[in-house]
């Protein structure tokens, strides 16, 4: 089997830009919450699709805001986006999928966690991390574990990670931890870029691994004096900004594989579609629970 891992926040957001505006009988905004219902509706009734969690980072800040100050939070986000999160959950559930809401921990750790857990179970065939999310790709392992874009259908396997990254997925972290991460709130090492960082890293994988003296380095980046010199004053963020990227793999979650597979829709559902608005989704759905 396979075992399909989606981003949920990612998933909200996207249909939050991606899909039409549409208000509830009660005018609030739930457009994002249905878009994201009708994707995973598609997800699920793709043949060979059996086993499918959706996580979601239930409120924005996490146990990394602790570590960092300036770490991403809820601010500044849309508020009809921020409202749907709890909507969205409950629709999802009903929907008949794991949800695994994060209030401590983040997503990307829920799916880090599950991925963890279950590679390794029998009949496991290929773990599908759902999300182009650029942290998520230090999960991904050969051809087994793998990242898919849906929007654009890509998928990424170890070998993509390289091409597009430049390091192993093992790498990520440090890579990132050198580059920063816009989205999540840290800024990386001033003076290093993508290519340097990259560059580098190949060859050393690990920041603890990089020489302090850049003559020792044996790479072609530009102006490596320079970049040895702002590694050696900033290597403290460096490392932190690593474990701000590291994803967890220690999230309790107590979903065995076999709770995975999508059994059908909840009845509930249709109470909760009909609170969106949206009578005719209930049609669509192809299987039914009981209870």
């Amino acid at each position: 089997m396979k075992i399909y891992l989606v981003d949920g926040t990612y998933e909200l957001f996207r249909n939050h830009f991606g899909a039409p505006p549409r208000k509830a009988p009660d005018g609030r905004e739930v457009g994002a919450t249905l878009g994201l219902l009708r994707s995973l509706l598609m997800l699920l009734t793709t043949p060979g699709v059996t086993h499918v969690a959706c996580a979601f980072d239930h409120v924005i800040e996490s146990f990394r805001n602790d570590l960092y100050p300036g770490y991403k939070t809820g601010a500044g986000v849309d508020p009809n986006l921020l409202a749907q999160f709890s909507l969205a959950e409950e629709a999802v559930s009903s929907l008949g999928l794991v949800v695994w809401p994060m209030v401590e921990f983040e997503a990307d750790d829920a799916l880090s966690s599950a991925t963890a857990r279950f590679k390794n179970e029998d009949g496991v065939e290929q773990i599908v991390i759902c999300s182009p999310d650029k942290d998520l790709a230090q999960l991904v392992s050969g051809s087994r574990i793998v990242s898919w874009d849906r929007r654009r259908n890509i998928l990424m396997d170890e070998v993509g990670v390289v091409e597009k990254f430049g390091v192993r997925p093992p790498s990520i972290p440090d890579w990132l931890g050198l580059v920063g991460d816009a989205a999540d709130g840290f800024p990386g090492i001033p003076g290093w870029g993508e290519k340097s960082a990259a560059a580098v890293l190949a060859k050393y994988e690990h920041l603890e691994a990089i020489p302090a003296n850049p003559q020792a380095w044996g790479v072609s980046a530009r102006s490596v004096a320079r970049l040895a010199e702002s590694l050696a004053q900033h290597r403290e963020e460096a490392l932190l900004y690593r474990k701000l990227a590291t994803l967890r793999e220690d999230v309790p979650l107590k979903e065995t594989l076999a709770d995975l597979e999508w059994q059908g829709a909840y009845p509930g559902l249709k109470d909760v579609c009909h609170r969106l608005g949206d009578e005719k989704f209930p049609g669509r759905v192809p299987r039914w629970r009981e209870r």
